[in-house]
């Protein structure tokens, strides 16, 4: 056989190689990204397992997402885990932390903001692969004819981007390289509610809940917007879910000091069966648990209020 014809071969074996390859990777992103896939984590009922399975599902969604880099699904996927890992199991647990600890929570803290961000890189990549052009759209004043041609299949990443981002601001508000994104990522949300405002069971109207309250009007927030957007979140969510009850308790009540509605809401989150919606079991159990610390911790948070029992100082978790 003539050297060509080796040469021919043996890179006919390596293309057919590459393609076997390629076809595998996806078949197992497809599988891992399908409908239902979120439910192994958001469907569990021990958070602590989750928790220390969610690092390596990143990785191992990222390897995947090197082999498929323009597969929608992984990129969704691995972008958004990312935050809601740095949400759910390093900024909760920080954040719920006693002042003596402060040496573990301040890094703790750090850490979520960088995996928020890294969370909302991969996600705006995607849809930078997929329309040109989209992560500098607004620094070049024509973000608004990229966001027109989104579709609803963006509405996941348009609003995960969005929810890293100000994630990580939140922990940092003097922080201006995530304050001067504040413009770009509310126009991200603001596209993402007109084309699906159902979007995960009200999650946009939960996430203008918390955006409404907390931001001064100067930077967009409304306070006359945020019972209805809290009412459409119960709706959508036909009150399976705790989460809106604890967001308004803490974004509204606080501030307002309305102890009496505080409480109300957060014992109504943790009365809630958590087995009427398996699908988001966990994502209960987590909303369940943060409305019993604040109940504990009720003291903290309202001048009237008299320490007297009112849960551990310390802020220990159950």
């Amino acid at each position: 056989m003539k050297v060509q014809s080796v040469l021919l071969l043996l890179s006919m074996i390596l293309i057919s190689s590459c393609s076997i390859n390629q076809m595998a990777t996806k078949a197992v992103a497809d599988a891992l990204t399908g409908s239902g896939s979120s439910e192994v984590f958001t469907g569990d009922a021990d958070p602590e397992l989750v928790g220390d399975a969610m690092p390596f599902a990143i990785k191992m969604y990222e390897a995947l997402l090197s082999q498929q880099p323009r597969h929608q699904g992984l990129i969704i996927t691995t972008g958004s885990l990312f935050i809601m890992y740095a949400n759910a199991f390093i900024q909760g647990p920080a954040q719920r932390l006693p002042p003596s600890r402060f040496a573990e929570r301040e890094p703790a803290l750090e850490r979520a903001k960088k995996l928020y961000l890294r969370g909302a890189d991969i996600l705006t990549a995607g849809l930078d692969r997929k329309y040109p052009g989209f992560s500098t759209a607004y620094q070049e004043g024509n973000q608004n004819a990229y966001l027109a041609k989104m579709k609803k299949e963006d509405v996941p990443s348009l609003y995960w981007i969005t929810a890293g981002v100000l994630s990580a601001y939140s922990l940092n508000p003097f922080d201006m390289d995530q304050g001067v994104r504040l413009p770009e990522v509310t126009a991200f949300i603001h596209r993402a509610y007109e084309l699906d405002p159902d979007f995960n069971n009200g999650a946009i109207d939960e996430f203008y809940l918390l955006f409404y309250a907390a931001l001064p009007p100067s930077l967009g927030g409304d306070k006359s917007k945020v019972d209805t957007h809290f009412n459409l979140a119960l709706k959508k969510s036909q009150g399976r879910l705790a989460s809106p009850y604890v967001s308004y308790a803490e974004a509204v009540c606080i501030p307002a000091q309305d102890y009496d509605t505080f409480k109300t809401y957060l014992e109504t989150a943790v009365a809630l069966d958590v087995e009427a919606d398996p699908a988001n079991r966990l994502v209960n159990i987590l909303a369940q648990r943060k409305a019993r610390y604040l109940l504990d911790m009720a003291s903290n948070y309202f001048f009237d209020l008299d320490p007297g029992d009112w849960g551990d100082e310390e802020g220990e978790e159950e």
